[in-house]
């Protein structure tokens, strides 16, 4: 609930505390935690070998301008559930001022493994053998973004072609289905057997498809977007640590999300780091 619907709320009850009271206690408050949330974020790094990593949108105001400007939320998420990892889940949330690829760096920097990402090119020099603060790290992307856009590109009269790539990826998801929760070792396994060769039988037909549709179409684009980066994609068959897509991150970002939705924006960037490391806690448990 934004601040001034709790003093107006505690005002009623007799309990009158001015908003910007309540704006320096959350401050005080939120650079008490940042050591904690600090700490979470480097345990995050040296404790993980796979993690999700996403953005999301942080309105702030930008008091020189009268007007808000986009800050981001740099979401950094652990969840070994489905693998059967020991590791307790968790999320650090990173506010940035803007999206850019050095943001990425500087918020990863020392991890080494593989992250869970969509296709924003802010990621792909983490991935280079140039890389500044650890090694190239893995990009495993995300299933149900590809679909999403094959979804999206629909035409309004339907697509054959559209309904039987979604019908090949349902059958990928049917079985993960199965091995959900499942031993890393078993899941590449059973990926082995019955995903790789739906995986080749998709992108060669899906290749054939692209070759047939107007270049300048939606679906064109939504085609070339997976078979542009189909080494992201196919990542998960040869890991069973990695998931076969980020839907995870839903859940994760869903508390700073609402509370955009509620309190409309952040008073400046310091807010925006609080906001950061209220969510990491609450999203952390």
């Amino acid at each position: 609930m934004p601040l001034n619907r709790q003093a107006a709320v505690m005002a009623r009850h007799g309990v009158p505390i001015d908003r910007t009271v309540l704006a320096d206690w959350m401050g005080r408050t939120g650079g008490a935690i940042a050591p904690v949330v600090d700490h979470m974020a480097k345990r995050l790094m040296w404790e993980s070998t796979r993690l999700y990593v996403d953005e999301t949108t942080a309105p702030v105001l930008d008091p020189g301008r009268g007007k808000t400007k986009t800050g981001y939320l740099w979401a950094v998420l652990r969840d070994d559930r489905g693998w059967n990892g020991s590791a307790p889940p968790g999320v650090v949330f990173h506010y940035r001022p803007r999206r850019k690829g050095e943001y990425a760096a500087e918020i990863l920097d020392g991890f080494n493994g593989t992250i869970q990402v969509d296709a924003y090119g802010g990621y792909s020099h983490l991935a280079t053998p140039d890389r500044v603060g650890g090694d190239p790290l893995r990009l495993a992307f995300c299933w149900a973004h590809g679909r999403r856009k094959l979804i999206k590109a629909k035409p309004k009269k339907g697509s054959p072609m559209v309904d039987e790539a979604l019908l090949r990826i349902a059958a990928l998801y049917k079985i993960e289905d199965g091995i959900r929760g499942s031993d890393p070792d078993h899941r590449r396994a059973v990926r082995q057997t019955l995903s790789r060769p739906l995986v080749n039988e998709f992108f060669t037909w899906l290749t054939a498809q692209a070759a047939r549709a107007s270049r300048k179409s939606d679906l064109s684009e939504a085609m070339a977007y997976m078979l542009r980066r189909q080494d992201g994609f196919r990542l998960f068959l040869d890991d069973g640590q990695v998931d076969i897509d980020s839907n995870l991150f839903e859940n994760a970002i869903r508390s700073p999300a609402m509370n955009r939705r509620n309190a409309l924006f952040a008073g400046h960037d310091e807010g925006g780091r609080n906001w950061a490391r209220f969510a990491s806690l609450i999203g952390t448990r």
